[in-house]
């Protein structure tokens, strides 16, 4: 199976883990295993566990890991990183990464129906599983279409691209990206697709919806501190403001110790912190990086590790 995709911050990323040779690391996102690859190379006795939800991606990676023996590749959702812990015996890890772009692979083999640019049947089910964009597209009311747009796709036009979905869906269903994508282009003012395709928001927010990313990322992160062992480091590579905003604000929140009032003698609060930060500020890419791969453009990199 061909699966071209290039691993944003690859070399920054793994060298945030502070890999141990004799550690154990999770991987949650493996896609092509650019990282899994690296992570493995630099283990010698450890162990690591390469998650994706992607059948693709666990294919490839399967195939592409084969020459370490410390690596295995799980098909599972990484919010669920602990049962596959747990299935397995183990009670701590010493780092986990997450890389939460969608892949290249899944951009551009058009069947997938994550693109705007290329025909197909609305899907985007990256586990290949479950709802689909076209069944969300043709059974959810205008109010809640109009609430995945505006939160998760955080596009003002919301409302005027959930009454056209709904308008068109009345005469025939809709069923292709393309079909999808001029109807969120006649909604849109004409400044608005000057702007940028004006699909591309909405596409992102029934990306998430369908695959609930969302969920995925604070599940794992309410599980994830329990289960790194001390000196153990979470790094993860957000792609978009709402997957960033979260992380940061988990990441801040274990990071925060005493929380008394200044003028206060002792503390009374009882909190300290959790972890530190790797850096305090996200990681980004060059302009190397950006101009070989401008999906990489609004990448940013957050790190911690457990006190």
């Amino acid at each position: 199976m061909e699966f071209n995709h290039k691993s944003v911050l690859l070399e920054e990323s793994v060298d945030a883990l502070q890999i141990k040779p004799n550690g154990i690391y999770i991987d949650g996102t493996a896609g092509g295993a650019g990282h899994s690859r690296l992570i493995a190379g630099r283990l010698t006795t450890g162990r690591l566990i390469a998650i994706d939800k992607d059948p693709d991606a666990v294919a490839v990676a399967t195939e592409r890991l084969k020459p370490f023996s410390c690596a295995e590749v799980v098909q599972a959702d990484f919010g669920d990183f602990d049962n596959v812990l747990d299935e397995r015996g183990i009670g701590g890890v010493d780092g986990v990464l997450l890389d939460l772009g969608v892949s290249s692979h899944q951009l551009d083999v058009a069947e997938r129906g994550f693109s705007y640019h290329k025909d197909a049947p609305l899907d985007m089910r990256m586990s290949r599983s479950g709802t689909t964009a076209g069944q969300l597209v043709n059974t959810l009311s205008v109010d809640e279409l109009t609430r995945i747009i505006r939160e998760y796709g955080e596009d003002k036009f919301a409302f005027r691209i959930a009454k056209a979905i709904d308008a068109a869906r009345c005469i025939s269903p809709i069923e292709t990206t393309l079909q999808l994508s001029d109807i969120i282009s006649g909604a849109v003012p004409a400044a608005a697709r000057r702007d940028g395709h004006p699909a591309r928001r909405t596409f992102q927010a029934l990306r998430i919806a369908v695959n609930g990313e969302l969920d995925s990322l604070s599940a794992f992160l309410d599980k994830a501190v329990d289960r790194l062992n001390k000196g153990g480091v979470i790094a993860i590579i957000s792609f978009h403001s709402l997957e960033d905003r979260m992380v940061k604000q988990r990441f801040n929140e274990w990071c925060t110790g005493c929380v008394c009032p200044p003028d206060f003698p002792v503390c009374v609060c009882g909190k300290n912190p959790l972890t530190g930060y790797v850096f305090k500020k996200p990681v980004m890419p060059s302009a190397d990086q950006i101009n070989e791969n401008f999906r990489t453009h609004s990448a940013k990199l957050r790190a911690v590790y457990k006190l």
